[in-house]
């Protein structure tokens, strides 16, 4: 069974990185609507969001998503208390995508059985969207350059890495020049 994970950080303090574009409200806003679109992208898919903020969890399940509960465990953390939570319940690969990809319409293609799929954002430097086999005890590691970092721990597994370029899961949004992507 494949499932989706998606973190997402609480939305009054989300998107930090805009704030001399965006007042608090509008970054919250953007926030929500980026997380809802790939929260919906996952149809067909069971989704789970992992998060340490009620009204993100209220959100989440208010969009059929289920919510994995990890306070104080930062992102790289959060989503592997996430795999592993996903995997207890019977998923055989986890699907994690970045909540901010205002194109994600599917991952169909992400996440086999035997291999770490990673998808690059734009630069080729960090990594949007990652499958990964659930029972693999992949150890994520998300931050600047953590494309290299990824492919590195599916090295040190033994597990072949298939790299997936998609422009639509390739774009984020994290600085002011990428507000422009939300005019498409």
């Amino acid at each position: 069974m494949r499932a989706l994970l998606v973190p997402v950080k609480a939305f009054h303090a989300a998107k930090l990185r805009l704030a001399g574009v965006l007042p608090p409200e509008g970054r919250s806003a953007l926030a929500r609507e980026l997380a809802a679109r790939v929260i919906r992208a996952g149809k067909g898919l069971p989704v789970s969001v992992v998060c340490d903020d009620h009204e993100v969890a209220a959100f989440a399940e208010s969009l059929g998503a289920a919510v994995v509960w990890t306070p104080g465990l930062g992102l790289s953390g959060a989503v592997e208390a996430g795999v592993e939570h996903l995997r207890r319940d019977g998923a055989t690969i986890v699907v994690v995508s970045h909540a901010d990809l205002p194109y994600a319409e599917g991952f169909e293609g992400i996440g086999a059985d035997d291999s770490i799929t990673l998808v690059p954002d734009r630069f080729g430097d960090g990594t949007n969207v990652i499958g990964v086999p659930a029972g693999a005890g992949f150890r994520f590691s998300y931050g600047p350059a953590s494309f290299g970092r990824h492919r590195a721990e599916a090295e040190r597994l033994g597990l072949p890495v298939v790299v997936v370029e998609d422009e639509r899961l390739a774009a984020d949004v994290d600085l002011p020049s990428d507000l422009s992507l939300m005019a498409r």
